[in-house]
């Protein structure tokens, strides 16, 4: 557009300047190469060409053909696609396909792995040939994918389809090299005397230092309330927060990591190993502490005091299995403040 500005008034500058664009953008190596050739042609005549370049005789007015049925303009020398313009289609029994748009129907998150043995049984009792497992991948994609979304009725009386959102999960091969690198986050949820109650956790990954609070809530408020907490008892700055899938980790707690530019990763579902170090806390504070003391979590403020002494406990004196059961979290994390470059002094030492 700056050009434009410049040359405005040149007569023809727009026709060249689109020429340019076009020949720059919307002609490939290939075309600009047959031009060449073709002009070549029209100035020395045929035979030369011939010896000059490698192409057939047949294929100089294929060339000049396209040239021409093109109006002249060389897009039209530009590769065209080799596919076939008539593709062969999967053709199977009507029967076979409808039992998979059925059972998609029925089961919406199964996979094709699962469908092909389902439909297995079908076929057997049918008579007929079972399609593999990509095939049926193949077919459902052909179908449009039959994918079926939960439905949700707005006040307004209009049905919404609620679609997965995207997040982001952990790498794979992700491991804590530093306190702060990663903190793990979980909830525990008890039942006394028909009244819920749940016990929300930090478990750093690194100095496995951890933190406890008991709420009424299981609200996304709570859970961002209790990351306040965590922020106010953790030495250092969390870099990653790693959380499952539960609506407390979602809207308050996440719009909070987002303003302080936090990244949060979430496990995949059903797979509570992705956060391993926050679920084996949760299974030692439910074995040491909140076993023995359920009846105080109907009076949460109660609880929070008790619990509070165990986990200065925990973090202070209590041995830990990842440090050869010699240290503490807080020792840990004071052995290295003294020692500013990390040791392997403990690697050695396993857990039996």
């Amino acid at each position: 557009m700056q050009q434009l500005n410049i040359f405005k008034g040149t007569h023809g500058f727009v026709r060249a300047w689109q020429y340019g664009l076009r020949w720059r953008y919307m002609i490939t190596p290939k075309a600009k190469h047959k031009t060449r050739v073709l002009k070549f042609w029209a100035d020395h005549g045929l035979q030369a060409t011939l010896d000059a370049f490698p192409v057939k005789r047949s294929t100089l007015f294929l060339w000049k053909q396209a040239l021409n049925d093109g109006g002249g303009k060389l897009e039209a020398l530009n590769e065209k696609s080799p596919a076939p313009p008539n593709k062969r289609q999967r053709q199977w029994p009507s029967a076979i396909t409808q039992e998979i748009a059925n059972l998609r129907e029925l089961h919406p998150n199964l996979g094709k792995d699962k469908l092909h043995t389902l439909l297995q049984k079908f076929c057997l009792t049918s008579n007929a040939i079972c399609p593999s497992t990509s095939t049926i991948g193949r077919l459902i994609n052909d179908a449009g994918g039959l994918r079926i979304f939960p439905q949700k009725v707005s006040h307004f009386g209009k049905i919404k389809s609620k679609k997965r959102t995207k997040v982001l999960r952990k790498p794979k091969y992700f491991k804590a090299t530093h306190p702060g690198h990663c903190g793990g986050f979980d909830t525990i949820e008890k039942f006394i005397h028909g009244c819920r109650r749940y016990v929300i956790t930090f478990t750093d990954l690194d100095s496995r230092f951890t933190f406890a609070w008991s709420t009424t809530s299981h609200a996304s408020q709570a859970a961002q309330e209790f990351f306040a907490l965590v922020q106010a008892v953790f030495p250092y700055p969390l870099e990653y927060i790693l959380t499952d899938n539960g609506s407390e980790f979602m809207k308050h707690f996440d719009l909070r990591l987002r303003q302080l530019y936090k990244t949060h990763w979430h496990t995949y579902p059903q797979t509570p190993k992705m956060n391993a170090h926050a679920e084996r806390f949760n299974r030692t504070i439910q074995e040491e502490f909140t076993d023995y003391h359920e009846y105080l979590l109907l009076e949460p403020n109660v609880f929070n005091k008790k619990l509070m002494e165990y986990l200065l406990w925990y973090n202070t004196e209590r041995p830990h299995c990842a440090f050869g059961n010699k240290l503490s979290p807080v020792q840990y994390l004071m052995f290295l403040e003294s020692n500013p470059q990390k040791s392997n002094m403990w690697w050695t030492h396993t857990c039996y």
